[in-house]
């Protein structure tokens, strides 16, 4: 038979089962709650020690509860720390050789990833690993030791070429002291490396002392090395400079060797244009010289010629007029001696006339030896032209020029000398014409009769005769005075002589008497005669009255 169940009583069982539900639900979130927190996790960066309840336990890429009051947790670092180590001046690293070294290094360190080296770690450091300087001032004396102890091992220089080695031996001293922290070395980097300053070496040190005797020693080497290779290298330097300016200068020579050699070239063709020039304008000068010697000859040769036939028409005509003075002088000595003087008179007029044409032809001789001059004044101002022309040519030219002036000259002197010639001949035709009319004049004189000889000779004595009977009365110069006594009426004699004397007066009487104190009045008396002259005529007698020079009454 079936049980009915009633309705109030399955409604009430179902609000008691949400009830519960909704209280597990709420239990569930409070303790879900409380597990997120109290569970701590590691990360990649920071691990954790957990100790306390249940024992210690490390904790790495997980998790864990931490219960407030049963356990205890301890952070550990997982990153790697950078931690510098400087040691300097009198901190500085002492090396084998007793020198003092700056050293900068850094040590990059971190906890090894694994269960016991954290919990070493997290026992030794504690938080410090949290805290880089913390750290710092823990392990930094281990760094320091182990830089200390690898450097004493080695020398300055072999710190500073074997740095490698140096940092490797670092790395093995300090890996035995950093495991006993939990910790490991990943690297060691040397960042400075340099000599300590020497202000900083202490002499009262025995290292120091050591050091500092050796830093001496190799700085004053390398001093004195150093100026040497200065002192090499400054005398290279000097020798390369001087090696440089020879042969700037060698430079700069050649190239004005180059340029005296192109002006050079320049003024050889400059002189050969000018020595072209001049050597044309010769050939110009020379021609037109040539023509004007040529033209010059012409009217020399014309000139000649007509003064040949002028002097041929010359010396017929004074041939002719010789023949017929000849003549004249014949018939002229048919005649009486009363007419001597006349004739003499006319002969002196025709000696004139010959002394006139005689001036006429020394002018003409005058003029042409004139014309000659001016011509050899012209050539020899021509021939200065030239030579002043010849020497404003270049020294290149001079050969040349020379040449040319050479040909001009040649050229000039063969024009000068048919010149020359040319007037010689003239000359010479003259003297020959002359000779000629003069050799006609002596036949002409061979045929004449011995009294046609006297006659000339008279007419000769004629033209001479006032010089004669000049030089004759010189000595009346010295006649200081003349005194003259007249005595009239004292018998006949007197008479005589007055009627001689009543033929003049006082003045004649007084020249007479003068007259007879010539001394050469005999020579001049004979002269007379042989003109045929009485010399009373001028009252040269010997019989005329005496006159008392100086005398007085």
């Amino acid at each position: 038979m079936n049980d009915v169940i009633p309705v109030s009583d399955s409604s009430g069982s179902l609000i008691a089962i949400g009830g519960i539900s909704v209280i597990a639900l709420v239990a569930l979130l409070v303790i879900g709650l409380i597990v997120a927190r109290l569970y701590q996790r590691a990360s990649k960066e920071t691990g954790f020690v957990r100790t306390g309840f249940g024992g210690e336990k490390v904790v790495i890429n997980g998790g864990a509860l931490v219960l407030p009051i049963l356990h205890e947790t301890m952070p550990v670092n997982l990153n790697t720390v950078r931690l510098p180590v400087e040691r300097r001046n009198t901190d500085a690293l002492i090396t084998s050789d007793r020198m003092r070294i700056d050293v900068k290094a850094e040590f990059y360190v971190r906890v090894k990833p694994d269960a016991g080296s954290i919990a070493i770690a997290a026992q030794t450091l504690g938080k410090r690993t949290m805290q880089p300087e913390a750290l710092k001032e823990l392990i930094e004396g281990k760094f320091v030791d182990a830089l200390r102890s690898v450097a004493a091992g080695m020398t300055m220089s072999q710190l500073h070429e074997q740095r490698s080695d140096f940092v490797q031996k670092v790395q093995q001293v300090s890996s035995v002291d950093l495991a006993m922290n939990g910790l490991e070395l990943e690297s060691v980097s040397l960042t400075g490396l340099d000599q300590t300053s020497i202000e900083h070496f202490n002499a009262n040190n025995a290292f120091d002392a050591e050091g500092l005797t050796k830093l001496t020693e190799q700085i004053e080497l390398r001093r004195k090395t150093r100026n040497d290779i200065e002192q090499d290298t400054r005398v290279q330097i000097e020798t390369k400079n001087l090696e440089a300016e020879r042969t700037r200068l060698d430079l700069q020579r050649e190239t004005e060797f180059a340029r005296i050699e192109q002006e050079r070239e320049l003024e050889n063709r400059r002189a050969a244009q000018v020595a072209d020039i001049a050597r044309i304008q010769a050939e110009q000068s020379r021609a037109a010289e040539q023509a004007k010697i040529n033209a010059k000859q012409i009217v020399d040769g014309a000139q000649i010629e007509a003064d040949r036939s002028v002097s041929q028409a010359r010396i017929a005509q004074e041939q002719s007029v010789a023949i017929a003075r000849q003549e004249s002088q014949i018939a002229v000595q048919n005649k009486s001696r009363e007419e001597s003087q006349a004739k003499a008179e006319a002969d002196r007029a025709r000696a004139d006339a010959v002394a006139a044409e005689e001036q006429v032809v020394t002018a003409r001789e005058t003029e042409i030896a004139e014309r000659v001059k001016r011509i050899e004044l012209i050539e020899a101002s021509k021939e200065a032209e030239r030579a002043a022309i010849g020497l404003t040519v270049a020294a290149g030219a001079e050969k040349q020029a020379a040449t040319d002036r050479a040909e001009a000259l040649r050229v000039t002197a063969e024009g000068e000398a048919t010149a020359a010639k040319l007037t010689a001949e003239g000359v010479r035709v003259r003297f020959e014409v002359d000779a000629a009319g003069q050799t006609a004049l002596n036949e002409a004189a061979n045929i004449l009769s011995s009294d046609q000889v006297l006659m000339q000779t008279k007419i000769a004595l004629l033209q001479a005769l006032p010089g004669i009977i000049r030089e004759s009365a010189k000595p009346m110069e010295a006649i200081d005075s003349i005194k003259i006594v007249q005595v009239e009426g004292l018998g006949g004699g007197g008479a005589g002589n007055a009627g001689n004397g009543g033929d003049g007066n006082l003045a004649d009487a007084a020249m007479n008497a003068a007259l007879r104190y010539r001394t050469q009045a005999p020579m001049i008396d004979n002269l007379l005669r042989e003109l045929g002259l009485d010399g009373t005529a001028i009252g040269l007698a010997p019989g005329a009255p005496k006159a008392i020079p100086g005398g007085e009454a």
